[in-house]
């Protein structure tokens, strides 16, 4: 409710929607153009350039959604311990993944409108999925209900917005299918996987492939799938 504070998070959704707007209108945005000038930074384009861009935008749109962010301010004593390289400060209406980052289903939505209303071109979903600290119990078994859960929840919110708001996704892909050295720590140890991979972020271990609770989830979901 901080005028502050809305003027922030329209500044962060700026920097979020700018490559994106070059891309689907095929200009840059008055505002990173005068950020640039102020910066002493001068793009050498011609107006031939500037034709090439305008004519050849992209006809869909393709994204990540992990967690949403919250701007503030003035950070003094607040938890902005997010555990996201993109910043931001702790939601105090949202549970946190073990990692910081936010989980927020309803977020997505909210991201699928806000993309819709401003291009108005079909969307892809290419990323989306829960990093975790699985356990691997002597039984080769992984009890991942937590990723269970954040899947269901946001693949609902995928629905919700296709049916009730009516926009258009083309597809959507999660992250990821088998474990792999996560981007953001360069680690093993934060699993997105259905399938987890025996190995330690020291690179040790069999390379084993295990299913997990989270892969015969969602092998049943999509058999039984709809959409």
């Amino acid at each position: 409710s901080n005028p502050e504070d809305v003027r922030e998070a329209q500044k962060a959704n700026q920097e979020t929607f700018f490559f994106l707007d070059v891309q689907s209108r095929g200009e840059y945005p008055r505002w990173a153009l005068n950020k640039f000038q102020k910066s002493g930074i001068h793009i050498d384009i011609t107006d031939e350039d500037k034709k090439l861009l305008k004519e050849n935008t992209v006809d869909y749109i393709s994204f990540s959604y992990y967690a949403s962010r919250t701007s503030k301010a003035d950070t003094t004593g607040v938890d902005t311990n997010t555990g996201n390289a993109a910043g931001g400060v702790v939601n105090p209406y949202l549970k946190r993944s073990e990692w910081g980052w936010m989980i927020d289903p309803l977020g997505l939505r909210i991201v699928m409108n806000s993309i819709w209303d401003r291009y108005q071109k079909p969307l892809f979903l290419v990323e989306n999925g829960l990093g975790a600290r699985d356990v691997l119990e002597e039984d080769d078994a992984i009890h991942d209900d937590y990723r269970i859960a954040y899947l269901k929840e946001h693949i609902d919110a995928i629905q919700t917005t296709m049916v009730e708001d009516g926009i258009p996704l083309l597809g959507f892909t999660m992250w990821s299918a088998i474990d792999l050295v996560s981007s953001s720590g360069g680690e093993m140890g934060k699993r997105y996987g259905l399938i987890y991979v025996d190995k330690d972020d020291n690179g040790e271990g069999t390379l084993r492939r295990i299913k997990k609770d989270s892969y015969h989830w969602f092998k049943e979901f999509l058999a039984s799938s709809n959409i």
